[in-house]
């Protein structure tokens, strides 16, 4: 069956346009990967109720039912609310559910209506709501699209105490609002969730209601959602409303062919650090990893007097301030392309990227005094070798200029607002380099933004070790990891 619901789904990302896809949020699962989440599942019996919001063509529905035909679960019967609010797609999803109807014990309904409305409406006790019952089962495939901070499904949703700033988070914390005690939630949704401040009381509400059982990592960012050219990278959770939480199952596949599938169990303090006040989710990646020498017994930036900021220079904003090169009356604004490992390389000519701005009453309040810097690339995809990529800048590459622009696709690490010492600069960079932080950052790290909540919540070596490694570091003619590497490992002995 779920080859057929397979062909109608490429035929509709093929044809469907990329503006509605963003309108509704909404990308097809693959029924490779519908499979998969089905089959997550534990072993079921009595009567199931089972949600499916989003449902689109119905892959996920069909992928849940193709288990329960072929005895992968011992259910009496399956009844199915599936919610869709795409008109164009809920002939394609009831005809994906005929073909189950011929079974007595199976009953479906398509509910053509707006899920988060739907819900809260009777979460609340709306006289006028439509009846829900408790749900055993969900599995989901939600939108993915921000709601904005007064919308209509914000309101909705903080009427039943769900505080969160994108669909795919509603609708998984409604589907564990809707799920009786000991219900399963299977769902496919973006890794963002798992750290950041905007994300932080949806966690609470998932770990307030429910326990985590099992986390999926595809490893390659791009391949759960191929035919749509979605980057973000995803996650296949599995939740248990109203269990007790103990360890967790981190599954890891390249891509949704799953023939690389490696599984490990994990105590629930490796997933969710104890003195961790933000309750970042990590997905640990190996049984032996590097991430504790980094985490115990080590410093916040706060500790050791350090500032990390975002770039101030915003270039659309400015865009009648900046120069292709420098001139009178300008100083250096640099770019992620302005280094080359470590080093800055000022100015360039084979990049798109201005490398001035006039210093003048409009800027000046943009602009940082000369002096050396640690900086951090913002963005940098998951297939890098690095996801935090770090540099210094040097006063002396930037023509001695008594003050730079730093655009915003930069972190900056500064202290109040003026540079660092060059071994402090250089030790930070180096740090922050070491595959022992690029192993930590990829736990949390979902998203391809380095945000400066992220570099503020790590733990970093003394101030004097930094210092230390920073010395070291600037009487090398050349740093490769190896020696990145063993010098921070030194570090943690």
């Amino acid at each position: 069956m779920l080859s057929t619901v397979e062909k109608t789904r490429l035929r509709l990302s093929k044809n469907t346009e990329a503006k509605k896809k963003s309108q509704f949020g909404q990308f097809l699962t693959s029924a490779r990967t519908a499979a998969f989440m089905a089959s997550l599942f534990p072993e079921g019996k009595g009567r199931c109720r089972l949600l499916d919001a989003g449902a689109g063509i119905g892959s996920l529905a069909a992928a849940f039912l193709d288990r329960w035909n072929t005895a992968g679960f011992d259910f009496q019967g399956v009844e199915l609310d599936a919610f869709e609010i795409d008109d164009s797609l809920c002939p394609y999803l009831n005809r994906t559910l005929e073909k189950y109807r011929n079974n007595p014990q199976f009953i479906s309904t398509i509910r053509n209506v707006d899920f988060i409305h739907a819900a809260t409406d009777w979460l609340s006790g709306s006289f006028f709501a439509e009846e829900f019952q408790k749900y055993t089962h969900a599995i989901l495939n939600p939108p993915y699209k921000k709601i904005n901070s007064n919308s209509a499904h914000r309101l909705a949703l903080r009427r039943v105490g769900i505080e969160t700033v994108n669909l795919y988070s509603a609708f998984v914390a409604l589907a564990v609002a809707l799920t009786a005690p000991g219900g399963q939630i299977v769902a496919i949704i973006p890794r963002s969730f798992c750290n950041g401040p905007y994300y932080r009381p949806f966690r609470n509400f998932i770990f307030e209601h429910a326990a985590i059982r099992h986390l999926h990592l595809f490893e390659l960012r791009n391949k759960a959602f191929k035919e749509d050219k979605v980057l973000q990278e995803n996650i296949i959770i599995r939740l248990e409303r109203s269990g007790q939480q103990s360890m967790v199952t981190v599954s890891t596949s390249a891509d949704d062919t799953f023939t690389d599938l490696k599984t490990q169990n994990y105590p629930f303090n490796q997933v969710v650090f104890p003195e961790d006040s933000e309750r970042f989710i990590r997905v640990p990646l190996a049984p032996q990893n590097n991430i504790k020498p980094t985490l115990t017994n080590r410093y916040t930036l706060a500790d050791l007097g350090i500032n990390v900021s975002t770039g101030p220079v915003v270039d659309f904003r400015l865009r009648k301030h900046l120069r292709d090169m420098p001139e009178t009356g300008t100083v250096p604004l640099l770019y992620p392309c302005h280094f080359d490992g470590i080093s800055t390389k000022w100015p360039v000519t084979d990049k798109k990227k201005p490398n001035a701005i006039l210093r003048n009453t409009d800027t000046e309040r943009w602009l940082c005094p000369s002096g050396f810097y640690c900086v951090v690339r913002r963005f940098t995809a998951k297939e890098e070798t690095r996801r935090i990529v770090a540099s210094v800048v040097a006063p002396s590459a930037l023509d001695s200029a008594p003050m730079l622009g730093i655009e915003n696709h930069l972190n900056f690490f500064h202290e109040n607002k003026s540079g660092l010492s060059p071994a402090l600069a250089h030790g930070l960079a180096v740090f922050l380099n070491s595959t022992a932080i690029d192993e930590y950052y990829r736990c949390f790290g979902g998203h391809t933004q380095v945000n400066v909540t992220d570099l503020k919540l790590m733990k970093y070596p003394s101030r004097g070790a930094l210092i230390e490694v920073g010395e070291w570091a600037m009487q090398q003619e050349q740093l490769s990891q190896t020696m990145i590497d063993t010098k921070i490992e030194a570090l943690t002995e």
